[in-house]
């Protein structure tokens, strides 16, 4: 098996991570591998036994060409700024040039302890390396920005949390891993030098075109902060609650990454809070894009050193961006929520009807993702599906009124326009209660349920007979639901 490694990040900044290698596993099995990212990758498994991968994508064999590392960075959890915090359960490989020319880390997650685990065993549990797997690959499927999973593979050993799991490993795809915390950790402890050193990396890897602004770092931070409004945006318009927003959790490229205490919302309410940890709420979904202007003025006061360097007087531009975010945020969700109402313009009554709708959906606890597609249906002159979700067959009619006056200033035909709405509108996501019983039932040695469900929230637009119960929301007397961090 041949990776072609080209490791750019290890060759040209030493002294910004922690050489580190794998714990060997008992026994590496193969849980799932994903051919259609490793093709994407260009990675040929052709002939390779599920051992064979098992032993390269547990870390128990070093595939040729590695120069296995641990990311160095700091990060603000819930708002307390830890100076050091580092991958403690993380090992780069190397990265790899797609045929494309696109460039990927290969990370493994849950390989054993690195110099940055702070007394951790840096090791995972199966039920978080499958959350992973399938959430990331959800995401992928309905469009949004994410890191990927090409692997899982069950260690043989035990990992102790509050009770023992069966261990395992999760192989991750990403642009990179660099996160605004790794900006705030040198900037923290080394200064301007390597701050302007990480950013000058970072615009070279990822944003090549922002070489020739007057000054890069600036523009490194334009561009970021545009990516994180799109990719929050994004989120919400899919009822997704990351749960665990710290800044080290925060990656430049815009992707979403470390899908710990994650999950999607089933019956709105803004406050919605499912991770254990976050007492306060303040990650709850409705405080998800305030938080991100939050990071993102952490990511601008740790590149300041760097942009002060190329022009003190782009401090203040620097200072601009970050106060204009939530109006940066308020358009890239409008652009969302068009998308999901099928309103292929904008108009001036926009705020009013996609804000009424959030208090008319928050007033009557209805299930979020069913309801965008029912109003596709209402399109096709069908109501059934509607008169489910609603708790009285008219509890809506005023904004349905408003937003079918909004469809006819237009000209685009109902039926047209409910395909477009069901092309950005799921049908299938991963339902808490379909997750927790697919993660228990592989802890217990019964995969199937887990690939039946990866199965299906990789084709989340279309309906397909057979697949009913996975469109369905938890049932109205559920306990309430509770997601853990995994580490």
């Amino acid at each position: 098996m041949n990776f072609a490694f080209d490791n750019s990040f290890h060759d040209a900044m030493e002294g910004f991570y922690a050489p580190a290698e794998a714990a060997k596993p008992s026994a590496p099995a193969l849980l799932i591998f994903n051919h259609a990212l490793a093709g994407r990758l260009g990675l040929d498994v052709a002939g390779a036994s599920d051992a064979r991968l098992a032993g390269i994508f547990s870390g128990q064999d070093l595939p040729g060409g590695a120069n296995p590392l641990a990311f160095a960075y700091a990060g603000h959890q819930f708002g307390h700024f830890s100076s050091q915090l580092g991958d403690g359960r993380a090992l780069l490989l190397g990265e790899i040039v797609a045929p494309d020319g696109a460039r990927f880390d290969v990370q493994l997650k849950g390989s054993g302890p690195t110099p940055f685990s702070r007394n951790g065993d840096g090791k995972a549990a199966i039920g978080p390396v499958l959350r992973e797997y399938l959430v990331s690959e959800a995401m992928a499927a309905m469009g949004v920005p994410t890191t990927r999973s090409l692997a899982a593979v069950a260690t043989g050993d035990r990992v102790q949390r509050e009770r023992a799991h069966p261990g395992a490993v999760l192989t991750r795809i990403a642009s990179s891993h660099i996160r605004v915390g790794t900006f705030q950790f040198f900037a923290a402890h080394f200064g301007a030098d390597h701050v302007v050193q990480l950013s000058d990396y970072c615009v070279r890897r990822h944003f090549p075109e922002l070489a020739a602004a007057p000054n890069p770092h600036l523009a490194l931070l334009d561009r970021v902060i545009g990516l994180q409004c799109e990719l929050v945006a994004h989120w919400l318009g899919l009822g997704f609650i990351h749960g665990v927003m710290n800044t080290d959790n925060v990656a430049i490229s815009g992707e979403t990454i470390d899908y710990g205490p994650c999950a999607f919302m089933d019956r709105f309410a803004l406050d919605t809070v499912f991770s254990s940890i976050d007492a306060n709420g303040r990650y709850a979904y409705g405080r998800q894009p305030q938080i991100m202007h939050w990071n993102m003025a952490r990511f601008a006061e740790a590149l300041l050193p760097a942009i002060h360097a190329v022009g003190p007087e782009d401090v203040e531009r620097a200072k601009e961006l970050v106060t204009a975010i939530p109006e940066r945020f308020r358009a890239a969700w409008f652009a969302r929520m068009r998308l999901k109402l099928g309103l292929a313009s904008a108009d001036e009554a926009d705020a009013d009807l996609i804000d009424g709708l959030f208090g008319e959906l928050e007033r009557l606890n209805v299930d979020f993702t069913s309801f965008f597609r029912a109003l596709a249906m209402l399109l096709r002159g069908d109501a059934t599906m509607m008169e489910a979700v609603l708790p009285e067959p008219d509890a809506m009619a005023a904004w349905i009124a408003d937003w079918w006056a909004g469809l006819e200033r237009e000209a685009t035909g109902p039926v047209e326009r409910a395909a477009a709405m069901d092309a950005v509108n799921p049908l299938y996501i991963p339902r808490n209660h379909l997750v927790e019983a697919a993660l228990a039932a592989a802890e217990a040695g019964d995969m199937a349920p887990w690939t039946t469900l990866l199965e299906v929230v990789r084709h989340p637009y279309v309906a397909r007979a057979g697949w009913e119960t996975f469109a369905e929301p938890a049932p109205k007397d559920s306990a309430p639901y509770t997601t853990f961090c995994g580490t």
